[in-house]
């Protein structure tokens, strides 16, 4: 959606819209942690991103990539900057075709400061010497494609101090097709409305944001006002000079006087707020907080669909998807990135079930072997394993490795059963409680449009060893309401499913279709169980090889069953976990030998043997 659509919406329903800026990070671990933040950061409810430009387009490639993750992967709606330095009219096309492809509707249209080499701004030959330059080319090549923003100055540009005149040239880059401004960053909230003025009296008409700053330390506060001679209220000086070696004061000094600052924004007609987050998160998010902005658990923002739907490229109507990557967002992304089309209404078998490699981004398991041995320590028995677990579903754990973010408050409606339940050794991946008709307003279980009433039914994802499947599978069968799928590491699979998707989650609202985002099925779960086992796999191989860790986890991956089971009557959640009632796994404190490194043979542990496991 263009961000001027996006701006109107927020207008007309009366509430201040935000917005945030990333630039790309230097090294691969730094773009890990952003991608990071900014799936955290939607959840404050940003109506848009930015992603910067560097000079010269530096980082052009990843400016493109992190573009297409933010709209894809995290489901943000993204302005890719781009700017005339250094920047021939082919590498121009070329980063408008990847915004394009992308999913990406929005353009902000710079000149650009100049390369560090260079210290006055020239035009590169067969280039744009000026934003309006650009603003019009991209007009001209694109039509209404794409939403183009330009860059406003209230304090005067590094090259001209001459605001009268830089207010002349904006107007040139309204007349070339801009619809929208962003400012530089200022302090001086007076100024800024007065500039405004300005603006409007040159017949500048299209919405002006205002750029944000957060303070999040007193020496990055004065760098960066000197470097693009910000002017300072000597007020804000005082309340921060004699705490400058507190980090933590001036933090909170500065919430206050940014927030003051926006509401002064704010009483004047500015509607929307735009952060320059520097990549962080914790000054912005105080911010929102003191303003009131920030969403809380009384009022959370509404959700479209139980999962974060997608922005991509012709995947905006996407509106079903297995369960099996309730967890794991940015996995499912990359292996459906390529489908010809997207299950809208349905899932039918008229749409492509080929799910993509497990090789694509986001599909390995998450974080350096390092930093996942001191997230999970070194399991030398199946209980530690299950303590594992435990300790993710009390908060203590932000994922595991078949979760890339933490426990959810939806999961507390039956959070004793699965403690209990991995308490007795077995290892939970994925569960979701029955919800027999909520309005879509709930707090927790709301989704989709208001006067709405959602449901979902039990459903329950584990690890069973494969002496314990035969007697669960029976008691699974006796119960005509529970359906299943359970399939070993090598295929093996057992159901008492026909091959149709099975609707998990539901809502039905006013004048609306009854829609279903939520299903089970069975072609998906043979592509799930791959990826599964295959990180379970990677889980292993973080510990060195012949530690009793990797063959504890890799003796798990090797005879263990994935199993599923849904319970098709929603008014309940009993009836999956009794299923497990005086079924129990032997030997919980007995470390593992797991399976033979030199000639793949499975482990003859004492506990298979005795209980009659399976030679795979």
């Amino acid at each position: 959606m263009h961000i001027r659509e996006k701006l109107t919406q927020n207008e007309a329903a009366g509430q201040p819209g935000i917005s945030f800026e990333f630039f790309p990070p230097k090294t691969a671990q730094g773009v890990q942690n952003l991608y990071d933040r900014m799936d955290r950061m939607h959840g404050l409810g940003p109506s848009f991103v930015d992603v910067t430009w560097g000079a010269g387009g530096r980082l052009s490639d990843l400016t493109c990539e992190m573009v297409g993750v933010a709209q894809s992967v995290y489901g943000l709606e993204t302005c890719m900057h781009l700017t005339c330095t250094d920047m021939p009219q082919e590498k121009v096309d070329q980063a408008l075709q990847a915004a394009y492809k992308a999913g990406c509707t929005n353009i902000l249209a710079l000149r650009g400061d100049p390369p560090r080499e260079k210290e006055n701004w020239e035009a590169t030959e067969g280039g744009f010497r000026y934003a309006k330059d650009l603003v019009k080319y991209i007009r001209e090549k694109y039509g209404n494609h794409f939403d183009i923003g330009v860059g406003g100055y209230p304090e005067g540009a590094d090259d001209n101090a001459d605001v009268d005149q830089l207010i002349d040239h904006l107007k040139e880059k309204v007349d070339a097709g801009s619809s929208f401004v962003i400012t530089q960053m200022f302090y001086d909230a007076d100024n800024f409305i007065e500039w405004v003025k300005k603006c409007r009296a040159k017949g500048i008409d299209i919405p002006i944001i205002p750029g944000i700053m957060p303070i999040q330390t007193y020496a990055s506060f004065i760098r960066r006002s000197n470097w693009t001679k910000t002017r300072v209220p000597s007020d804000w000086m005082e309340s921060l000079e004699p705490v400058k070696n507190d980090d933590a004061a001036v933090r909170d000094i500065g919430k206050h006087l940014i927030a003051e600052m926006c509401r002064k924004l704010m009483a004047s007609g500015i509607n929307h707020l735009h952060f320059y987050t520097m990549n962080l998160a914790q000054a912005t998010r105080l911010v929102l907080e003191e303003l009131g902005l920030a969403p809380s658990e009384e009022s959370p923002i509404q959700r479209a669909l139980p999962w974060r739907p997608s922005l991509g490229l012709n995947r905006r109507d996407e509106d079903v998807r297995p369960v099996f990557w309730r967890n794991r967002n940015s996995s499912y992304v990359a292996r459906t990135q390529t489908w010809d089309e997207y299950p809208n209404g349905r899932w039918t078998d008229s749409r492509s079930p080929a799910f993509g490699e497990l090789d694509a981004y986001g599909v390995g398991l998450k974080g350096t072997n390092e930093q996942n041995i001191k997230l999970w320590g070194q399991p030398k028995s199946f209980k530690d394993l299950s303590d594992i677990l435990i300790r993710f579903l009390e908060g203590k754990l932000d994922r595991l490795p078949w979760s890339d973010s933490p426990i959810t408050a939806e999961a507390n409606a039956i959070k004793d059963k699965l403690l209990a339940l991995n308490s007795r050794g077995f290892l939970t991946i994925n569960s979701q409680p029955a919800v027999d008709g909520v309005k879509s307003s709930h707090p927790i279980f709301g989704w989709g449009p208001k006067n709405g009433f959602v449901y979902q039914k039990a459903y329950l994802e584990l690890m069973v060893p494969s002496y314990l499947i035969d007697e669960l599978i029976a008691r699974i069968e006796k119960n005509e309401d529970l359906t299943y799928h359970a399939i070993s590491k090598t295929g093996e699979l057992r159901t008492n499913t026909i091959d149709t998707p099975n609707a998990l989650t539901w809502g039905i609202f006013a004048g609306r279709e009854i829609i279903q985002p939520t299903i089970v099925e069975t072609i998906s779960f043979l592509a799930w169980k791959d990826e599964a086992y295959q990180l379970g796999e990677d889980w292993a191989k973080c510990h060195e090889a012949g530690s009793s860790s990797r063959k504890l986890i890799q003796h798990v991956m090797d005879d263990w069953y994935l199993v599923n089971i849904v319970d098709n009557d929603f008014h309940r959640n009993d009836a999956v976990f009794d299923l497990f009632d005086n079924l129990e796994i032997k030997d919980l404190n007995v470390e593992v030998p797991g399976k033979s490194e030199t000639n793949g043979t499975p482990a003859t542990n004492g506990t298979a043997q005795q209980n009659g496991a399976p030679k795979n």
